[in-house]
């Protein structure tokens, strides 16, 4: 079994709707709402797996802002809050490997994201505006 189709398949399992799929590049988008997990970006790159969902975009830098997700990476158990390449949205990204993945490990990644979003959201609202 490709590494895709093994993913795919524990997030369908997980009652994830997959909104993209892309095989040649090994991308997978993902939707599971009850989660509150939109556009969840699965990039498959052997040996890892990476996870990654756009959050928020802002107009200047805040040290406040960049304070409060950096405090809260250190209580982030898996994964963290990350910039793009320019410097002007916040992500949160997660990796994993992918070799020995299981469908409890996936499970346990995807809740955690979802649990954080849902933790974190008023803050992320708040700096949405910033």
């Amino acid at each position: 079994m490709m590494y895709i189709d093994k993913i795919e398949s524990f997030a369908k399992q997980m009652q994830c709707e997959i909104k993209y799929r892309n095989e040649a590049d090994g991308i997978l988008v993902l939707e599971n709402e009850q989660d509150g997990i939109h556009n969840l970006i699965l990039g498959v790159a052997p040996p890892i797996l990476i996870m990654e969902m756009y959050l928020f975009s802002f107009k200047e830098d805040n040290v406040h802002m960049f304070k409060a997700l950096l405090q809260k990476n250190r209580d982030t158990l898996h994964g963290a809050f990350v910039l793009n390449e320019e410097g002007t949205k916040v992500l949160f990204r997660y990796t994993m490997q992918i070799e020995a993945l299981d469908f409890n490990e996936f499970e346990g990644a995807i809740n955690a994201v979802g649990l954080l979003l849902n933790e974190f959201a008023p803050n992320i609202i708040e700096y949405s505006k910033y």
